[in-house]
């Protein structure tokens, strides 16, 4: 049938010729590179230039020619396919001066020996679009001597690193960085981005990673995680590479680090040490969500519940163990991993450890001014913190190829953590006019362990008519947390007048043990109704028991904390039974996949508190409705269309929170008549590539609003207290918008990459300010541009930046408003000279304007730079002198408005310094040492 159609469209297009009288055509050869061997039955296609449309096509005959003889007169793109073969792809022009265009031998690579580059003029492919993915051929782009994999990423269209080692790609935050699909020491991507080097790499592919089960069925479920992957090439999979360095500093700043890499075929071992206070050698724990290093309320997830019993304002246990810029950080970690495979690639496994602590001193001051609808308060506060945290994780993944048809994944993980923090507060407020309101000093201090073990098994079964398949996964997990700690307060509270009305000392003893147990399954089961069409059926069961035993101890004695508080100690108990079904259809053709259904989540809560003797029951039934549609144009062009519904149920805090009075100046009460809120969300996305013009188009947004939203309702009396209590939001919706669009091309006669991104953004929120409503209207816009130009050995140019401007209306507050501009750069250079002597420099622009509620504007750049001195022949051993923050303005600032309340904090943190460094890159891949 297939060559009765195209003996149709090919006599259809010689008659058209015919009696057109069209003098153009074209003609070649199709052969392999390597033996010359002529290719019979290749694809010959013509396609339209101005928009990748088919024109012609046609088949090369048994000695591998091809002619097409009835062309017309325009610009034209030559495609050529083959099994098994690199895409030839080439443009050509017929017009009155070149009536025919002979290709001669077309010699075309096999995939074996190119690994699947396209090939434009004997020139791979810069950007290549494949489904969701989009891949970059890492050829393309000039990287210097010694780079690591961040100096590539910050060449690639449309990916930002910032100075922390952050990757942005397509707005979207990148947490996660894989090295040939596998995870690299967990999900911390810096060790990756800041420690392999740049020349290994073959392709970076760039996509949203979806969980292990909406891979397996094709229909998304919400798990996504925007990914990088870094391939390497098959020649530098054998050696060992790596590096030392070591640097000292002005000031007491210190900074090292080594990685020792051996790879070898299918397998991948690497061990790493840094030690730092200087946040330059990576203190990300990229795994704390994953592995139970998060905070703590118990909060309803997908229609269920995950409870951990902690938040709620419990100031004693809510650092988690980051660095956020805050205070000087004192940092050491090290790991190790490995991974291979075997038994025919059959088996495989990956196991990370790592270990490693940090320890921070900061100081800080926020001044807030709080306008209430009748009055304005306003707070000064100091905070002292001395926080040390120290971790061990281990995590192993095993996959297992049974049979033909089936897989099994089993994933294991555990972490021990030991935390000792201690915070010192000294607070003012007065009123509008200047009299006292109330004044608090506090003294917080904690030690505490905790322990979490994870394991997972995911299951696979393809049956034996196509598309027929089912799948179960099942997890079960471990948490214990205990913590103990002090907590020494003064509150002083003043009348209207300013005089003193009361004082409240608390001197107590805390407490606390936390256990929760969790286990959750899910089966899926998918049946083909045709090619194209498939039903996919789920059913989930999930088991939570969980116990808190918060105490909390009053002095009989000096020194002697025996009293027990009733009031402020809690016994939760609680156990959660959630079933969730589903089922969604699936449909799929050459350029369309369509998916639409919904699923059902039935839980039941009981939950009860022995010192209060009270019990708590709820059962709800969630409703999760999804659809999605894509639409493939061509390889290199897409569309996709998303809608996702859920509903989320009201946190422990909200219902009941735990009785806390760390901070007695700001209280929640809870609310069990609290509904459950519904939240649609709509997005759009659009990528394509232009091969010949290297242009990338990438276009997202989304569109979402929230039905019976959970609120706040704040009420602050005239003492300077504040209730919180959570109530739903009736006739009113908020709504969130946004919309992001990148367009990048080379702009071939400067040899410089241009880029251009624009977005937008906005919400309209509603919260209660003493029992009135505010309505908070807020838009961002900006748009930046992106240049880079770079020559191996010479140079290397780059600046991205852009200005924003914003706009933020309060139905409270109608005579102020948080409009103004901001601008945000940073821009780069390197010099080669001879001698092997470098010169680098980047720099970071931040300024905010004025505004209506911000009566002055802040700005600051921050400058670093440094000059090298490389040795050798592979310029493997460098000695550097590097200044950071060289105009000394990092002043630890930071300004905003929200709501009723305007915030300056001011902090101490990294400002300048010089460094002294000697770095050694070693590196023998391929057998071939460059020492």
């Amino acid at each position: 049938m297939k060559q009765f159609y195209l003996a149709l469209l090919l006599s259809l297009g010689l008659s058209s010729g015919l009696f057109a009288q069209n003098p153009y055509q074209i003609k070649g050869i199709v052969a392999d590179t390597t033996s010359s061997s002529r290719l019979h039955n290749a694809t010959i296609s013509i396609l339209n230039a101005k928009d990748s449309t088919l024109y012609k096509f046609t088949r090369a005959a048994a000695n591998g020619t091809f002619s097409i003889p009835t062309m017309k007169k325009g610009n034209f793109i030559l495609l050529l396919t083959y099994p098994n073969y690199v895409d030839y792809v080439a443009p050509f022009a017929l017009d009155s001066a070149n009536l025919s265009v002979d290709f001669k031998v077309i010699s075309m690579n096999s995939k074996a020996q190119l690994l699947n580059e396209i090939i434009v003029k004997g020139k791979a492919a810069a950007i290549k679009i494949k489904g969701d993915t989009t891949e970059f051929n890492a050829a393309s782009y000039t990287i210097q001597p010694n780079d690591k994999v961040e100096d590539l990423l910050k060449k690639l269209p449309g990916i930002q690193v910032d100075k922390d080692g952050k990757i942005t790609a397509q707005g979207k935050t990148v947490p996660k960085v894989l090295v040939d699909g596998e995870e690299f020491f967990g999900d911390d991507p810096t060790l990756v981005t800041k420690n392999l080097r740049a020349d290994m790499v073959d392709k970076v592919q760039l996509f949203e990673k979806k969980s292990d089960q909406a891979a397996f069925t094709g229909v998304d479920d919400g798990q996504n995680t925007q990914t990088i992957n870094i391939k390497l090439k098959e020649d530098k999979k054998n050696g060992y590479f790596g590096k030392v360095d070591a640097g000292i500093g002005s000031d007491g700043f210190y900074q090292g680090q080594a990685m020792f890499n051996k790879f070898k075929a299918k397998q991948k071992f690497s061990l790493y040490g840094t030690t730092s206070n200087t946040n330059k050698t990576g203190l990300a724990w990229g795994d704390s969500d994953r592995f139970g290093g998060g905070g703590g309320d118990m909060q309803f997830i997908d229609g269920g519940m995950m409870v951990s019993f902690g938040g709620g304002g419990d100031e004693m246990e809510s650092w988690g163990g980051q660095y956020d810029g805050e205070g000087i950080p004192r940092a050491n970690n090290g790991g190790a991993h490995y991974d291979t495979k075997w038994n025919k690639d059959k088996e495989s496994i990956n196991v990370n450890y790592k270990i490693g602590s940090l320890s921070v001193k900061a100081n800080k001051n926020t001044i807030n001014q709080n306008t209430l609808p009748e009055r304005m308060l306003n707070t000064n506060e100091d905070k002292l913190t001395d926080n040390y945290m120290f971790r061990q994780k281990v995590d192993a993944t095993y996959q297992i190829k049974l049979d033909t048809t089936s897989n099994l994944k089993i994933m294991i993980d555990g972490t021990l953590k030991n935390n000792e923090t201690s915070s010192n507060f000294n607070s003012i407020a007065t009123r509008g006019d200047n009299s006292l309101s109330n004044k608090s000093t506090r003294d917080l201090s904690n030690n505490g362990d905790e322990q979490t073990f994870n394991i997972s098994a995911f299951y696979t079964k393809k049956l034996k008519k196509a598309g027929r398949n089912y799948s179960i996964k099942i997890a079960q997990m471990v948490n214990e947390k205990d913590n103990e700690g002090y907590l020494k307060a003064k509150n002083e509270f003043f009348s209207p007048i300013g005089q003193l009305d009361s004082i409240k000392n608390t001197d107590q003893f805390k407490l606390n043990k936390l256990r929760s147990n969790s286990f959750s399954s899910n089966i899926t089961y998918a049946e083909p109704f045709s090619k194209k069409l498939s039903l996919l059926l789920n059913y989930g069961f999930g088991l939570n028991n969980s116990n808190a035993d918060k105490r909390s101890y009053n002095t009989s004695a000096p020194g002697k904390y025996d009293l027990l508080d009733p009031l402020f100690s809690n016994d939760f108990e609680a156990t959660q039974i959630t079933n969730q079904g589903g089922a969604v259809f699936n449909y799929k053709s050459n350029k369309t996949t369509l998916n639409w259904g919904t699923k059902i989540n039935a839980v039941s809560f009981d939950q009860s508190e022995a010192y209060s003797n009270t019990r708590y029951k709820r059962s709800f039934l969630n409703w999760i409705p999804q659809a999605s549609y894509q639409y493939r144009m061509s390889q290199q062009k897409s569309l996709r269309l998303n809608y996702y519904g859920y509903t989320s149920q009201p946190s422990l805090t909200q219902l009941q929170p735990v009785r806390v009075n760390d901070d007695p100046l700001n209280i929640t009460l809870g609310n069990t008549d609290l509904k459950p809120s519904y939240s649609s969300s709509f997005s759009i996305s659009y990528n394509s590539y232009k091969v010949l013009t290297n242009q990338s188009i990438y276009i997202s947004g989304s569109y979402g609003f929230v039905n019976n939203q959970i609120i706040n309702n704040t009420i602050t009396d005239d003492a300077g207290k504040t209730i919180s209590q959570s109530i739903n939001l009736r006739d009113k919706t908020p709504v969130n918008y946004n919309l992001f669009v990148d367009l990048g091309r080379k702009i071939n006669v400067l040899d410089t990459y241009f880029g251009l991104n624009f977005s937008m953004n906005g919400s309209t929120n509603y919260s209660y300010i003493n029992s009135k409503l505010n309505e908070t209207n807020t838009n961002n816009y900006s748009a930046s541009i992106n240049l880079s130009k770079s020559k191996e050995k010479k140079y290397e140019i780059q600046f991205y930046g852009g200005p924003s401007y914003r706009t933020q209306n309060l139905s409270l507050r109608q005579n102020s408003n948080n409009d103004g501009w901001s601008f945000r750069g940073s821009g780069s250079f390197a010099i080669f000279f001879p001698g092997k002597i470098q010169l680098k420099s980047d720099a970071q622009y931040t300024y905010n304007g004025k505004t209506q509620s911000l009566n002055s504007s802040f700005s600051q750049v921050i400058w670093n730079s440094s000059l090298t001195k490389s040795f050798f022949k592979g310029e493997n051993l460098k000695m550097s002198i590097t200044g950071n923050d060289l105009l000394n303005q990092n002043r630890g600032f930071d300004r905003n408005a929200s709501e009723n309340m305007i915030t300056q904090t001011s902090y101490s943190t990294i400002r300048r310094y010089f460094m002294y460094s000697i770095t050694w890159d070693f590196n023998k891949m391929g057998g071939v040492s460059k020492n």
